[in-house]
């Protein structure tokens, strides 16, 4: 979209209502805003830009959850719950690579019985992914960074062992009170991270005497490598 179409565009572009009813219906709304810059979506949607996201990291993907009509919010169900499919705005630089590592969702510390990889949040999330690249090289001002080509993604075969693998090692080290020995060199394809908004932030854990230890929330990321492996299954060789 030229930037002299806003204002025709600002009469007749309006974030959708209600959640989208059909995958076909989800890729229309990304091929819309596809080109655009985020700051000619967030003037369309009337939602200051932050000059950075030092203090607004997550704020382009909540945009782009306004337009899409995602509705799920922070709940642990996919964002588009209605069609299984979850929503990840992905960074890339100038080649279409990833620039850093995707939150999936939190690893739970305690109340693991039961637990297995089929029923777990990470295998919820990842079925079906509607992945959508954002410029985000830091010389370019939030406002100006482009809005890439949405597209759908599931793990295939190969991909879904590897993402077992990593998940059942990594839960095993929790289960069996070695929380605090995970380290994010761990897992080939998924790893864990502190993830609070700050150090203080403590949650329960079982610690390697069976006692309960106070350690810093854990959430899942995919590593720059397995999304680059995406993206490249999508759009080709960089």
């Amino acid at each position: 979209m030229e930037s002299g179409d806003l204002t025709d565009a600002s009469e007749q572009l309006q974030p959708p209502r209600n959640e989208p009813q059909t995958e076909t219906e989800l890729l229309a709304r990304c091929s819309v805003i596809a080109g655009m810059t985020l700051g000619e979506l967030a003037k369309l949607a009337k939602v200051k830009i932050p000059k950075d996201f030092k203090r607004h990291k997550g704020w382009a993907g909540q945009l782009i959850e306004l337009w899409l009509g995602a509705e799920a919010g922070s709940k642990p169900t996919q964002d588009f719950q209605h069609l299984g499919i979850e929503l990840k705005t992905i960074p890339v630089d100038y080649q279409g690579m990833p620039l850093e590592t995707t939150y999936v969702c939190y690893c739970p510390l305690q109340g693991l019985q039961g637990l297995n990889w089929l029923n777990s949040n990470v295998f919820n999330k990842l079925q079906r992914v509607l992945w959508l690249p954002v410029q985000g090289n830091r010389d370019i001002a939030p406002a100006d960074r482009i809005i890439g080509n949405g597209f759908l993604w599931s793990p295939n075969a190969n991909q879904i062992n590897v993402l077992r693998n990593d998940w059942e090692e990594l839960m095993e080290a929790i289960v069996l009170g070695n929380v605090a020995q995970i380290t994010a060199r761990m897992g080939d394809a998924l790893h864990l991270r502190p993830k609070a908004a700050s150090g203080q932030i403590t949650a329960e854990a079982t610690g390697d005497s069976g006692t309960l230890i106070q350690t810093r929330p854990r959430g899942f990321y995919l590593r720059k490598s397995f999304t680059q492996q995406i993206l490249q299954q999508q759009f080709g060789t960089f």
